[in-house]
């Protein structure tokens, strides 16, 4: 995990919150930090080291998280009709 990111979880959330955040640089929003590098991904990763950044975690959307346990329960009753025929 890059250092300064204690309340990022995981290296993936690093990267999509690095990333969001090159995007918006590159459609012209201004830098948080002063920084010597001019490159929108490096711009962004050393913000979020920083902790210039505001985010947050949302829920997922009950609908989701409904079908999401639907499938799960579905998946096994699947692999019997499989093995059945």
């Amino acid at each position: 995990m890059p250092q300064g990111t204690d309340k990022i979880d995981s290296k993936f959330r690093f990267i999509l919150l690095a990333a969001k955040r090159a995007r918006q640089l590159q459609n012209g929003a201004k830098p948080l930090i002063h920084t010597s590098s001019r490159r929108p991904t490096r711009v962004a990763q050393e913000e979020l080291r920083a902790g210039a950044l505001q985010w947050e975690m949302l829920p997922l959307p009950k609908a989701k998280a409904e079908a999401k346990a639907a499938s799960e329960e579905a998946a096994p009753v699947e692999e019997e009709k499989k093995s059945k025929d």
